[in-house]
């Protein structure tokens, strides 16, 4: 069995002996998962590039493609360009744009491959004289670039649109004229604060029931050009909500990394879809649920599923928005990437001990799928740290 000396919080070192690795059965040829599941996926970073990491992204296009194809073969849809991939942290819109192209390109090539791409405003340099008509005009760009490249729209929370909106109106407005315009149903996009502070007050109100009706008002009135919203909010009543008020065709797709299990499951009621960042460094596990949801043995889905909630919520813990620093540590252990460098330096913005429990919580979710590899590589990163494990 594979084993590592990991630091306690006072400094002293345990020995921990990983659990063998299990061996999720990939799906079945022609199986159908009974949840839309999209997988919001990351980039992998290219640490040979001359380039400065906080100032121009550099991305390891093959492997950033490849993960993709994994995905896919799993069974997943890919969300492509979100904030999983560091969009808005690190990921520019040129280079979202170019990784936009080269998924679709990529996605045509594969039999069954299902793809969205963000459209949002990350472009567009917030200013106090930004106006409402600036914002639809990035949205604009954006969304026609995806649609000129055969791409479908997940229309993503606007930080500009939230820094010079004056009232509900303005996100009516803007969302109105956006939705008139596009040649596909598109899945809208609500990010709460915790994933991005910029993003506070959105839909027109700090309370967030208030702001749902608004948001639920813009799409009852274009239910012909929303396929469903993605809310990550981190509250699984106020979703359950939102999700009976929808009109019966618009998708409920959660983003809630805390509870998503459960929102999935659903109840008597319904169920939510799932658009999901932690799909990506869980999907072998997620896959195996998944399917045994879709063969109707709920039973199977929640023991599955289980071990990997408290993995998540480490994950997605405060501060929320460097989340995407335990994904890439999962998929650097998993052996997915050579390395463990982020875009933007991102690496460094959990510390030691955050990761030294998600090596933990992976371990006994089944997430690591290579114990001796994972072990390994855990042992450079705290070598890296100033820690001898050998003794």
């Amino acid at each position: 069995m594979a084993s590592v000396r990991l630091p306690r919080a006072d400094g002293t070192l345990h020995e921990y002996t990983l659990r063998a690795a299990r061996r999720w059965a990939p799906p079945v040829p022609g199986a159908h998962y009974n949840r839309v599941a999209y997988a919001a996926a990351h980039v992998v970073a290219d640490p040979l590039a001359a380039a400065d990491p906080w100032v121009q992204p550099a991305i390891d296009w093959d492997a950033t493609l490849a993960y993709r194809s994994y995905l896919w073969s799993l069974g997943f849809s890919v969300a492509e360009a979100m904030d999983t991939a560091q969009r808005g942290m690190g990921l520019d819109w040129p280079t979202s744009l170019e990784l936009i192209d080269r998924s679709l390109r990529l996605a045509r090539d594969t039999p069954g491959a299902i793809i969205a791409c963000g459209a949002g405003t990350d472009h567009l340099e917030t200013r106090a004289t930004t106006t409402i008509d600036d914002v639809i005009a990035a949205y604009e760009l954006q969304c026609e670039a995806i649609e000129s490249r055969g791409g479908r729209i997940i229309l993503m929370a606007s930080r500009a649109l939230a820094a010079c909106a004056k009232s509900p109106d303005d996100y009516v407005k803007v969302y109105g004229r956006i939705l008139a315009q596009v040649r596909e149903p598109v899945i809208l996009h609500w990010l709460g604060d915790m994933f991005d502070p910029a993003l506070a007050g959105y839909w027109g109100h700090g309370a967030i029931d208030a702001a749902m009706d608004v948001c639920l008002s813009v799409i009852q009135t274009h239910v012909a050009k929303v396929d469903g919203i993605k809310i990550s909010l981190l509250d699984k009543v106020r979703e359950i909500v939102m999700r009976r008020r929808l009109p019966l065709r618009v998708r409920m797709y959660t983003g809630d990394d805390f509870n998503f299990a459960e929102l999935i499951a659903g109840d008597d009621l319904g169920y939510s879809d799932a658009l999901l960042g932690i799909f990506d460094p869980i999907a072998p596990v997620a896959a195996a649920a998944l399917a045994a949801l879709g063969e109707g043995n709920r039973a199977a889905f929640d023991a599955i599923l289980a071990p990997t909630v408290p993995l998540s919520r480490h994950v997605f813990c405060a501060p929320t928005r460097f989340y995407k620093t335990g994904v890439v540590f999962i998929a650097w252990l998993n052996g997915h990437q050579k390395h463990f460098i982020m875009v933007g330096g991102q690496q460094s913005a959990r510390n030691l001990m955050h990761l030294v429990e998600l090596f933990r919580l992976a371990d006994v979710a089944g997430v690591l799928v290579d114990p001796d590899l994972a072990s390994a590589r855990m042992k450079t990163l705290l070598a890296f740290h100033g820690l001898d494990t050998s003794r």
